[in-house]
């Protein structure tokens, strides 16, 4: 994880892991992760040379041959312009669907209804659901407060992606791995 990445994870009361949102022990280390990264053994991409993990980093940052490996895989990814955040439906606010209460985003929403809402029956469609390319705008969900407990408590924009590259994830329809090697190689050119 990059440094605010991880501080996002961290923010809540109860801080959570940023790939399976398990509640975060503070103080706990991951020994068994050290120790796999200090015995894994792995070749630069560049040079060859083979080295355990641990050192694949301080290697990477004065190893020339792998700098140009990197810059390589920039130059193919750049040929394409990327995508214009215009193009994407907004994913970011939400009306109340009990309301009509306009501009909540994901935990804002949470928020309003638990506190005006909580004792309406209505069935409703989820407007959060209803803005994703899977979601279906006529789906009224019977328990609505419940489905926002369970499926809404925090946002992934705000927990996992880093704003700077907020533009890439938007696109769900998107092929992951392709939106994670830009991702990568934007991170590489900003540093």
């Amino acid at each position: 994880f990059c440094t605010p990445c991880l501080q996002e994870c961290l923010k809540p009361k109860k801080p959570v892991c940023g790939v399976c949102r398990s509640t975060l022990s503070p103080g706990s280390r991951a020994l068994d992760l050290e120790k796999q990264i200090e015995t894994t053994e792995t070749t630069c991409n560049g040079c060859n040379k083979k080295m355990y993990l641990s050192k694949m980093r301080s290697h990477a940052a004065s190893c020339s041959k792998y700098q140009n490996y990197i810059m390589e895989g920039v130059k193919a990814v750049t040929k394409e312009p990327l995508h214009s955040t215009r193009s994407f439906p907004n994913r970011f606010t939400f009306p109340c669907p009990y309301c009509s209460e306009k501009n909540f985003d994901q935990e804002g929403l949470v928020e309003h209804c638990k506190a005006l809402h909580s004792m309406d029956a209505k069935q409703v469609v989820c407007p959060i659901c209803a803005s994703m390319p899977w979601g279906d705008p006529n789906y009224r969900s019977a328990n609505f407060m419940e489905h926002l407990q369970r499926r809404h408590r925090f946002s992934y924009d705000t927990f996992v992606v880093e704003k700077a590259f907020l533009p890439l994830f938007q696109d769900y329809d998107a092929d992951e791995d392709d939106m994670m090697a830009q991702v990568l190689m934007r991170s590489l050119r900003e540093k």
